[in-house]
């Protein structure tokens, strides 16, 4: 299983804001510390604010922050909305399916099962566990602002 861009990034901004909880953040500095595109940031943040994750707050003095509490997000769940129901193999499309072996083969229902592992296993953790006491990487998260340099 490959997780998409998409939630890769929603990932990042998620933890770059609980990194961040104290204050508002913008989209450019994730853009700069996150290694991504402000254009493809500005998609997903909106996806995030929709979906009740981000608050986002227009203008000079805008910025974004986190909807919920850190301890409230579950990554699993996070997964399930953003990544949605992806055919993991060619066999689990209705449509452009040229497999000959749909009718008699297995590989589909133990490939539904081991996705399903996978984001149980992603239901138990939260966004606080992932940046909380994560010392080197609140460190990456806060080491630069802006484009300006911290003292640690």
């Amino acid at each position: 299983m490959r997780v998409t861009k998409r939630t890769n990034i929603a990932i990042r901004i998620l933890m770059y804001c609980a990194a961040h909880s104290e204050r508002l953040v913008t989209k450019s500095e994730i853009a700069e510390r996150c290694n991504a595109s402000e254009n493809h940031l500005a998609q997903v943040i909106n996806q995030m604010g929709q979906l009740g994750y981000l608050h986002t707050q227009r203008g000079r003095n805008g910025g974004i922050t986190l909807a919920r509490d850190a301890k409230d997000i579950w990554i699993g769940e996070v997964f399930r909305v953003l990544e949605g129901p992806v055919p993991l193999a060619e066999c689990f499309a209705d449509a452009d399916n040229t497999c000959p072996l749909v009718e008699a083969c297995r590989l589909k229902l133990a490939l539904v099962d081991a996705a399903e592992a996978f984001y149980r296993h992603l239901d138990a953790i939260t966004l606080d566990a992932l940046v909380c006491d994560n010392l080197p990487l609140l460190h990456i998260m806060k080491s630069f602002s802006c484009g300006q340099k911290s003292d640690t």
